[in-house]
This record gives C-alpha cells, structure tokens and sequence, in this order.
C-alpha cells in the first residue's frame, strides 16, 4: 500500500505562484522500493470531473502537461526522497480547485487507470 500526501496549497492572486508537493510513504517496505511508479498530478474543480494536470514517468524524463498548463507548470521528482513536485506559475482564476497527486506503475495520463491517490490539496486563485 502507497500513502500519498500533497503540501503547499492555498489562496494566491492571479498572476502569481505556487508549489505543490507530494510524498510517498509506504506501509510495507517492499512495495515502493521494487516497483517503479509514474506520478501524476491531477485537479477537480466544483461540479467538474477530475482532470489531468501533469504525469511524469519514473526516470522524470518524460513529462506531460495538459494543454490548458503547458507553460506555466512544471512537474519534476525526487526518487530518493519519493517525492513529485508541481511547480505553477502565471495562475489563474481557472486554475482554483482541489489537486490531487496519483501514483500508478503504468505511465498514463488517465485518472481512472491511477492506482494510488492523496487526498487533495486546495489552490484557489482570485483574480
């Protein structure tokens, strides 16, 4: 079983910036270590579907951005500290809405195929 604990949410105004973090913890010792995890970020705002924000595979050399953040966030992780970061910058007023961290050995984009989540974080920006 894989805990996942996001950080750093909250109110900012629009234009300006916010990191997320998220770190795994395991309750058995062997599960995280031999198996290697593609993290996902991934939002939902009131009276939508949760949606796609950022995956990175395990290596961080591959990430993938929805286009509605292409640009203005980035994804990056730290394996040593089992840790995904999502850097946003230039928010926006759309951008309000619970984040959520996913884990999943498969690298995919879909919130449905994640096996692991945490259990949100709150960023709400005011224009």
């Amino acid at each position: 079983q894989v805990q996942l604990v996001e950080s750093g949410g909250g109110p900012v105004q629009a234009g300006g910036s916010l990191r997320l973090s998220c770190v795994a913890s395991v309750s058995t010792f062997s599960t995280y270590d031999r198996t290697t995890y593609a993290m996902g970020w991934f939002r939902q705002a009131p009276g939508k579907e949760r949606e796609f924000v950022a995956a990175v595979n395990w290596s961080g050399s591959r990430p993938q951005y929805a286009d509605s953040v292409k640009g203005r966030f980035t994804i990056s992780r730290d394996n040593a500290k089992k840790a995904v970061y999502l850097q946003m910058n230039n928010l926006e007023s759309d951008d309000t809405a619970v984040f959520y961290c996913a884990a999943d050995p498969d690298f995919t984009t879909i919130p449905g195929e994640y096996d692991y989540w945490g259990q949100g974080t709150q960023v709400t920006v005011s224009s």
